[in-house]
């Protein structure tokens, strides 16, 4: 089918930007009407100051096929969130497919540094962002998703369960934002299971975000420019692959096979047999473990 996802209706929470933006634009690739939120507009900025918009977002839905409808909501103000799940049980009465991608810490987490000497407001914040948001979020919008058997939710997080089990994550901080997200997604499979609905975790790998491209001076169209000076950036993938990841899950009928997983978007790829906009299947997190942690030169030969 071209449009596996015609009349399901999607809320991707925290689709400004990165892999929220992917994923939105790849389930309106496959038909789905795409509620897209988020805090900045063309009107107004949050604190990253960046130029995505929640606008542009929901224009690239619409091109790709779908419907994209904008809705601007900070998703740590409950009054907001609630507004927007009464506007989607008003406008279409249903809601198929729930994607926790709320963030917002790109500029709140220390590298290295102990909890003891790292900024206590800025990891306050950034736990609040991360994980508060995405509790607020399921509080409201569980409710309409369950109304119809086959609901999906996704925790989007950054690291398997496996690899972040076993792996310190950048910060205190980071480290305990990523693993509360896995352990959500969890906790959501336990409660939505047995009533229908499927909850999974996923995590894209080294991320071609907007957000990195500036980092390292480049351009989706010229990435690999970055390499010589970060080789391992050879794994990366764009934020459209773990889109194809989420439309993949979200058109499988018997996606709750998955409940309570912790997923990649290279196993999916696998798994589902969709690829990136270049065609390859980057598998990131295998290639982290076998290549980028033990050490060796980077090569992404039998990994993508």
């Amino acid at each position: 089918m071209s449009a596996p996802l015609k009349g399901k209706v999607a809320l991707v929470a925290g689709a400004t930007r990165g892999a929220g933006r992917g994923i939105a634009v790849e389930l309106g690739a496959a038909g789905a009407t795409v509620y897209v939120t988020g805090r900045t507009t063309r009107a107004q900025r949050s604190e990253y100051d960046r130029p995505e918009t929640i606008e542009d977002t929901a224009d690239l839905v619409t091109q790709a096929g779908g419907q994209g409808i904008v809705v601007p909501t900070d998703h740590l103000e409950p009054a907001q969130v609630r507004t927007l799940v009464d506007r989607i049980a008003d406008e279409q009465a249903r809601l198929d497919i729930l994607v926790n991608d709320i963030w917002g810490g790109e500029t709140l987490f220390e590298w290295d540094r102990p909890v003891w000497e790292h900024d206590l407001d800025k990891g306050l914040r950034l736990l609040r962002l991360a994980v508060e948001t995405h509790a607020v979020t399921s509080h409201h919008a569980l409710p309409l998703l369950l109304r119809h058997p086959g609901g999906l939710v996704v925790e989007v997080t950054d690291g398997t369960a496996e690899y972040n089990r076993d792996t310190y994550r950048v910060s205190f901080f980071y480290d305990l934002a990523k693993a509360s997200v896995l352990r959500m997604a969890f906790a959501l499979a336990h409660e939505l299971g047995p009533r229908g609905a499927t909850a999974v975790a996923l995590t894209p790998g080294w991320l071609l975000s907007e957000i990195m491209l500036d980092q390292f001076g480049v351009r989706e169209d010229n990435w690999r420019d970055a390499l010589e000076r970060v080789p391992h950036f050879a794994i990366s993938e764009t934020p459209r692959y773990v889109g194809r990841a989420v439309a993949a899950l979200a058109a499988d009928p018997d996606v709750s096979r998955w409940n309570g997983e912790s997923l990649s978007s290279g196993s999916l790829a696998h798994e589902y047999g969709f690829t990136d906009l270049d065609g390859s299947r980057p598998d990131a997190w295998r290639y982290l473990v076998e290549v980028q942690d033990a050490g060796k030169p980077a090569d992404v030969t039998g990994y993508r």
